[in-house]
């Protein structure tokens, strides 16, 4: 008896004949869900949806490396970023501040009008952050060395871009609104355009053995350029002289070109610098200073 009961098989428990594919099914899906919830909850998701919106507003040719820099720029995108991992230095922070405002106001060309719009936002808030000891709200002071930042970034001459930052700058103390900040941004990269499109004009005019140009052909194309913006009814839209500069025909430039040489009068060099800044002043002076 003691050896039938021996060699009788042993009976599994009946646990083990239950299906176990429905439960593994059932298990899968709560972890997917709780998968969800966890990076919903931590901010991933609306994270990555805000990405792939920035990189449908301004269409980069490299996407990968557009959203590379996109999640390497995040580190201050808390409001205050007053915690534990402040940096050390009131000035550190206020550069890392300045970085982060001029890499969002690089995300879109200025033509892309409502990409630009929101990115200018984004800059005005990352300054305007409040810290331990700061009021939040944006002063002239950091205004003013954005527009700095923007220039010099812009490979622009100093001597050219001076006049413009005089009449949009603020004061130090001042508070900068939204809309006079916006202002001053679009109006800075507009002339850093502006001035790079005069250069390449310029590199037509230069005598390649000189690297100058005549001055009586260089002055033509400038008085050229100026009746262009000044027929244009820009309404003190910086965009809009941009255009109108651009709107100058191959002919009317050729005609005025003729006319200066076939002149015959006394002429001297006109350097790059010279024929940068007086074009640059023609745009700066259909800029409104800052009230």
């Amino acid at each position: 008896m003691a050896a039938v009961e021996k060699r009788r098989p042993a009976v599994a428990p009946a646990a083990s004949f239950v299906d176990s594919g429905r439960p593994a099914v059932s298990r899968a899906a709560a972890t997917a869900e709780s998968e969800e919830d966890f990076l919903r909850q931590v901010g991933v998701t609306e994270m990555l949806r805000a990405a792939l919106l920035k990189v449908l507003e301004a269409r980069p040719e490299e996407p990968i490396a557009f959203l590379a820099h996109y999640f390497e720029n995040m580190g201050l995108r808390s409001p205050a970023n007053g915690g534990a991992g402040e940096p050390p230095g009131q000035l550190l922070l206020q550069q890392q501040r300045l970085g982060r405002a001029l890499w969002h106001l690089r995300l879109a060309h200025h033509s892309q009008r409502t990409a630009f719009n929101n990115n200018v936002s984004v800059a005005y808030e990352c300054l305007s952050a409040s810290g331990r000891k700061k009021k939040p709200g944006l002063d002239g002071r950091t205004y003013s060395e954005l527009l700095k930042r923007i220039c010099r970034d812009g490979e622009a001459p100093e001597e050219v871009v001076a006049p413009l930052l005089h009449k949009i700058q603020c004061r130090d103390h001042e508070a900068v609104p939204l809309d006079v900040f916006r202002a001053g941004m679009l109006t800075c990269f507009v002339l850093l355009e502006f001035v790079a499109r005069a250069s390449a004009l310029y590199r037509l005019l230069e005598d390649p053995a000189l690297a100058v140009a005549d001055r009586r052909v260089g002055q033509a194309v400038l008085d050229t350029l100026e009746g262009a913006l000044q027929a244009s009814d820009g309404g003190a839209v910086p965009a809009r002289y941009l255009e109108a500069g651009s709107r100058l025909g191959p002919d009317s430039l050729a005609l005025a070109m003729d006319r200066a040489l076939v002149a015959r009068r006394p002429s001297s060099p006109m350097t790059r610098e010279e024929f940068l800044e007086k074009a640059a002043a023609l745009f700066i002076a259909k800029v409104k200073p800052v009230a």
